[in-house]
């Protein structure tokens, strides 16, 4: 429990004091589509912050096993929202694929 909110914590302070020239920081935010994430899936991504916005951090490179491991994330994220999603819609009594 406490990492969760740590982690909060260090969010609202990069987002308000801002992140250091030439720093970034890793942010959990809605995906713009970068890193071949998903677009509209919340998810850990490079970012600045500056007068309370953030940027995402474009091209940094990702080695073959960051690759395979960010992949990895994007199936097991994409899974868990469907499910949210359909317990949601069919309220536990089965799912889409089932109708």
């Amino acid at each position: 429990m406490l990492s969760g909110a740590t982690a909060i914590c260090d969010h609202l302070k990069d987002w308000y004091f801002g992140t250091a020239n030439g720093d970034w920081v890793s942010m959990g935010v809605i995906s713009d589509g970068s890193y071949g994430i998903p677009e509209g899936l919340v998810f850990s991504v490079p970012a600045t912050c500056e007068n309370f916005e953030y940027n995402v951090v474009k091209g940094l490179e990702l080695s073959d096993f960051g690759k395979e491991k960010l992949q990895i994330a994007i199936d097991e994220l994409v899974d868990e929202k469907d499910e949210a999603v359909d317990a949601v819609l069919y309220g536990g009594k089965g799912s889409r694929n089932e109708l």
